[in-house]
């Protein structure tokens, strides 16, 4: 096979990989591995594991490192330093602590047995360093999608994951040192390595930043993109390089590389520009993690997978949940940041990938953890779906602390009667809340983030910790009452399931959904939005607005017509809703919008929308939403039930014939 038709090959089994796996929903990593089991030489035999295809994916590995290093962020760490260091190091310490106590009981029952066991305690730090590692990329996104990255399980997931990061590099320098002959030298070794990697990194990090903010910006000067991307590819590769003959791991300069970048101003730039190569190399890099993988070995030693699947993920729940605990978690938080961590993860598949090259780890072994892990990468979203029954279940005490949290947002909410809900209370729900605190409006926020609940709740603003996504938050918070409801954030999973809970319990209530466009826009009506407002809409109404201005467009007629687009846009800004203080003269010559609700016997029930003929009368319908409250299509064909609610535009006297003659014909 040609080196045209092995790369052809890997680019076309990487492709219909990844379109599986995201089609699925299902991360693409888990799909490159699976690609590089079937063509591996273990499965199909399309292709070998040659020097060429290594040489590549150990860049991935530099450029995953570098990638790490550039969003290595000291204040962040700090603010984090309780979980990073107290719980994170407590995890990664144990675990490998653990791999080697196991391994020394297993070496004591074999003997006795008159057996013996050949993993060595090298091995047994290397194999409990692959294991402690759980998946960034898997868990934060499932994290994000279930809106709990701000919870309190939510930060101490990332907490630990963050230490796994960093505590990936000391070990990529310490498997090496144990690979050495067994001894002193094993010691010394790995003293010496440990010094020369303390030694690059203070001489890299005391004049490394003033350097490369001074190159980069020489180098940014000559304004050519082609120039500053050979530069930055010359300084990963060339750190990588100058800690690989110091005796230390590519990986360790890449990350280092990294972190000297993302002291500069440049760093975002370098993000956007890195990206193509990280994710191409690191996806070959698991393809060729997937063709280790010997199916034969897997089936023939199926129990021993089972077992490494199962065993480490739930004793890796368990010291995290235990860890947690002892750290002042809350029962069910605990367990949830278990469940959540017991997977493997990508660093855990270079490190293993290391220790078999090192040859740590015997050719027979390395198949059945790579099974082991990959099984457990694939139960993850699965784990993550259930975990809310599983801690329910097994911790009485969840029920008592969830039952807290809705009562107190009940008791918030019992007042309040046509109030607004505003679920999320970042910038966009704390100005909403402004606007209606001015207007004397009642209204509630309900959001995740429980620093910014207490912030805002300390000064007094209508706040309260819960999950708008789920239907116990929302009733407690008083969504039969309520008058409106606002999803501020734009995340259209969330913002569906929330409509789904409007729709099914409190039909009469309009919602509005913030999107970033109006790629949704069809989908959230579908789902019953009252009204969808896309912030790329907004923007460029705001754009045209300041351009025409600029252009000495007079500034009445600017307005005029940003307010025209505006209303071909959204029907409801057509008119308005009447008020007590909407009675004076020039208010009563401008249109206004009135809700009609059919009630039982009504006589237009069963005509339809043409037979009713308001043009006349200059009455316009705006929106009619069913009983269950999703919109219905304004075709002239559509008839009318009962439970209807019709949203009404004219001028207040037509306004009131044309209610006459929908509620008594």
């Amino acid at each position: 096979m040609t080196s045209l038709d092995l790369a052809l090959l890997y680019l076309l089994a990487a492709v219909l990989g990844v379109v599986a796996f995201r089609f699925m929903k299902l991360p693409a990593m888990l799909g490159y591995l699976l690609v590089g089991i079937v063509i591996g030489p273990h499965a199909l035999a399309l292709a070998r594991d040659s020097a060429g295809i290594r040489y590549l994916a150990e860049f991935g590995v530099v450029f995953l490192m570098f990638v790490i290093g550039l969003e290595f962020n000291l204040p962040k760490l700090r603010s984090m330093r309780h979980l990073v260091f107290g719980l994170g190091l407590g995890q990664v310490f144990l675990t490998i602590l653990g791999a080697v106590l196991g391994n020394m009981a297993l070496v004591l029952v074999f003997s006795w047995v008159g057996l013996s066991w050949d993993l060595s305690w090298q091995a047994a730090v290397a194999l409990g360093a692959a294991l402690a590692m759980s998946s960034t990329a898997i868990v934060a996104r499932l994290m994000a999608e279930r809106l709990e990255l701000s919870s309190e399980h939510g930060q101490r997931v990332m907490g630990v994951l963050l230490f796994q990061d960093l505590a990936v590099v000391p070990l990529l320098v310490l498997i090496p040192a144990l690979a050495m002959p067994t001894g002193s030298d094993v010691w010394w070794g790995l003293a010496l390595a440990l010094l020369k990697g303390a030694a690059l990194v203070g001489l890299l990090l005391w004049g490394g930043p003033r350097v490369m903010r001074f190159w980069l910006t020489v180098v940014v000067r000559r304004k050519s993109e082609e120039l500053f991307m050979l530069n930055v590819l010359l300084i990963t590769l060339g750190l990588a390089w100058l800690t690989e003959h110091a005796g230390l791991s590519l990986a360790l300069g890449a990350f280092l590389a990294g972190m000297l970048i993302a002291e500069t101003e440049y760093k975002h730039q370098v993000e956007t520009d890195i990206r193509p190569f990280h994710d191409v190399l690191l996806g070959l890099f698991f393809i060729t993690i997937g063709m280790k993988l010997e199916a034969w070995a897997v089936i023939k030693n199926w129990p021993l997978v089972v077992v490494l699947t199962l065993f480490p993920v739930a004793v890796k729940a368990a010291l995290v949940a235990l860890l947690a605990k002892l750290l002042g978690a809350a029962s069910g938080v605990a367990l949830r940041t278990g469940l959540y961590l017991a997977q493997a993860g990508e660093f855990g598949f270079v490190l293993l990938s290391l220790a078999a090259q090192e040859s740590l780890i015997s050719p027979e072994w390395l198949s059945p953890v790579l099974a082991a892990m990959v099984l457990s990468m694939l139960a993850t979203p699965f784990i993550i779906l259930y975990s809310d029954r599983m801690v329910m279940k097994w911790v009485a005490s969840d029920w008592l602390l969830q039952s807290v949290q809705l009562t107190s947002i009940a008791k918030r909410a019992i007042r309040n009667e046509a109030h607004v809900i505003i679920c999320g209370y970042g910038r966009c729900g704390q100005n909403m809340a402004s606007l209606l605190m001015q207007e004397n409006i009642p209204h509630m926020a309900l959001d995740l983030d429980p620093d910014r609940v207490r912030l805002a709740a300390a000064a007094g603003q209508s706040v309260v910790f819960g999950d708008a996504a789920r239907l116990p938050s929302l009733m407690a918070a008083g969504l039969a009452r309520a008058a409106a409801v606002v999803v501020s954030y734009h995340d259209t999973p969330s913002a569906l399931k929330v409509l789904a809970h409007v729709r099914d319990h409190a039909p009469q209530v309009p919602v509005i959904v913030r999107t970033r466009d109006d790629r949704d826009l069809d989908l959230l009506r579908q789902a019953g939005a009252t009204e969808v407002v896309p912030e790329a809409i907004e923007g460029s109404l705001m754009l045209a607005s300041h351009a025409l201005a600029l252009m000495g467009v007079p500034m009445r007629r600017v307005i005029r017509m940003t307010q025209e687009q505006r209303e071909a846009r959204y029907d409801l800004l057509r008119g308005y809703f009447h008020g007590a203080d909407d009675d004076d003269i020039d208010e009563l010559e401008h249109e206004r919008l009135t809700s009609v609700t059919l009630p039982l016997g009504a006589r237009c029930l069963g005509a339809t929308l043409e037979s009713l003929a308001w043009h006349g009368m200059g009455v316009r319908l705006v929106q009619l939403r069913r009983h269950q409250g999703h919109a219905a299509p304004l075709n002239d064909d559509t008839r009318l039930e009962e439970g209807d609610t019709l949203v009404l535009s004219g001028k207040p006297e037509a306004l009131a014939i044309a209610t006459e003659k929908v509620l008594k014909g």
